[in-house]
Parts: C-alpha cells; sequence; structure tokens
C-alpha cells in the first residue's frame, strides 16, 4: 500500500466496514476480461453471501473463474475545496479483497444466506417460500485476504468481536493480523 497512513490497522474497522456498507462490488474475470457488477449482500464475520438469477452473466463468469475480487465502501464523500481543484479529497473507508466463491446447493443453508442478506438491510428476520428458495441462486464468498483503507478524517473504530476465519488481513505495511 502506497499511503501507509491510510491502512486499516486492525480487524474492528474491517468489521465495521462490511457491516455498514450498502453494496458490495465484485471483480470477475472470463476469458481475460474483466467484469465488475454491484450486489447486495449479506455477511456473518468470515463469509459474504450474495444472490443471483438462475442464469446470468455472473454466474457464466463465476463458472469460467471462481476466483473473485471485492470492493466495499463507507461513509465516501467527496471533500471539497472553494479555491484549488487539486486540494479536492475524500473521506472513506473502504475494503478490498480477494477470495473464492462456490453456489450454496443445500436449501436451508440457502435460507440461512438469505436471512444474511436480508439482515444486513433490515435486521428482521424473514420468511422464504420453498418456490423462492428453489428459484435463487445463493452463493458463498470465501474470504482469503483483505485489506482496507481509511482517509485520515476516520477514526480507528474498536465496536466489533473478531471472527476468526478470514485467512488473512494485511495491514499497511503488509503485515498479517
Amino acid at each position: 500500500m502506497r499511503r501507509m497512513e491510510k491502512g486499516i490497522q486492525n480487524r474492528d474497522i474491517f468489521d465495521y466496514v462490511m457491516a455498514r456498507a450498502d453494496v458490495c462490488r465484485l471483480g470477475l474475470c472470463k476469458d481475460g476480461m474483466p467484469y465488475i457488477v454491484p450486489v447486495s449482500f449479506g455477511y456473518d464475520g468470515a463469509y459474504i453471501y450474495f444472490h443471483t438469477a438462475p442464469k446470468g452473466m455472473k454466474i457464466d463468469f463465476i463458472n469460467a473463474n471462481n476466483r473473485i475480487c471485492f470492493e466495499l465502501e463507507h461513509e465516501a464523500k467527496a471533500i471539497p475545496h472553494e479555491t484549488d481543484a487539486c486540494k479536492w479529497s475524500f473521506s472513506f473507508y473502504c475494503v478490498v479483497g480477494f477470495g473464492s466463491v462456490e453456489e450454496i446447493a443445500d436449501p436451508s443453508k440457502k435460507v440461512d444466506a438469505l436471512q444474511y442478506i436480508m439482515k444486513h438491510y433490515s435486521d428482521k428476520e424473514w420468511g422464504f417460500s420453498e418456490t423462492f428458495v428453489k428459484a435463487t441462486r445463493l452463493w458463498r464468498i470465501s474470504i482469503e485476504q483483505a485489506t482496507g483503507k481509511k482517509s485520515k478524517d476516520k477514526p480507528a473504530i474498536s465496536i466489533l468481536p473478531v471472527a476468526e476465519k478470514i485467512t488473512t488481513i494485511v495491514e499497511a505495511d503488509g503485515r498479517s493480523i
């Protein structure tokens, strides 16, 4: 990371961003062609969950290559400068990570994944019809490595419990935490 002072230094900030981001952007690649797509998502402290229709471009790319990159941000906003265009800046938290994605086939695990997605946006338990669960494809990203950045105006946060399943969170200086 070029700007070491912006690196997220602890797991709590990583989890803070994951819990509060509105959108997860997936980076996929098929036959050398990159594809980025925003998805609604859920996070359980170890995995990212998302859903798709039965067919589509995301599925074509995942079937060709299950390696994935993801990006999320929280509280991103421009900070203007009245007189100097080169002094505009951004205030933000962000996380970028890598891993692999696999489809969830078991109906009860699909319902669990849907609950994680809906809980991320509503904090409510939902019921899902058997027909809906059967027609919806659900996916789980195993996070293998992630880094995060925050603008210098953002505080260090220590509010969420640490999950143990992520293989590597990389600090700004390149060390794993």
